[in-house]
């Protein structure tokens, strides 16, 4: 084999190497891309968190209007509870009592849910035989940060409406379609 022929064979298999590769320049590119789809799906992967810690909270309140519904039926002489933790309570510390009904959910009961803050507050309160009877209440669940953890504020009351204030607080004005 002569040397024109070796040199002429070495040139055609660096050009070939070569040319099978990426520059340095075209794999930035590609990262940039892939980081800019990445950081977009993010984004919608937070609105999808809010919306499900939402309909989580709406479904959350519903569970607590049943329970003070049954616990109003079954200790009428004390009406509605007025502490979320009345309405859980343990089943290992014994049978249902007013202060331990065990009708919601233990996570429920501890007023933290799904990035959701809920609290009951009593009203028409009647006292006899020194026993005080609430006829009335009503429930908040707010985001626990607004815009992160969830974007409406929920409220009802003992009529089961429920209603949203659109900027995360307590405010309920709106009526929930559904």
């Amino acid at each position: 084999m002569n040397r024109k022929q070796l040199i002429s064979r070495r040139n055609r298999a660096r050009r070939s190497a070569g040319s099978n590769g990426f520059t340095l320049m075209e794999l930035l590119i590609v990262m940039a891309i892939i980081a800019i789809l990445s950081l977009m799906a993010l984004a919608s992967i937070s609105m999808y968190t809010r919306r499900a810690n939402g309909l989580s909270a709406v479904n959350s309140l519903q569970k607590i209007v049943q329970a003070e519904m049954m616990y109003s039926e079954t200790y009428p002489a004390n009406g509605f509870a007025c502490k979320l933790d009345s309405l859980g309570g343990n089943a290992q510390a014994g049978p249902p009592s007013p202060t331990n009904a065990q009708l919601i959910p233990p996570d429920l009961a501890t007023g933290f849910k799904q990035g959701y803050v809920f609290s009951i507050t009593c009203t028409d309160k009647v006292t006899s035989n020194n026993v005080d009877r609430y006829n009335g209440y009503t429930v908040t669940g707010v985001p626990q940060t607004v815009g992160k953890t969830g974007d409406r504020g929920y409220c009802t009351d003992e009529t089961g409406q429920i209603k949203y204030d659109p900027a995360g607080g307590t405010v309920c004005t709106q009526n929930l379609g559904q």
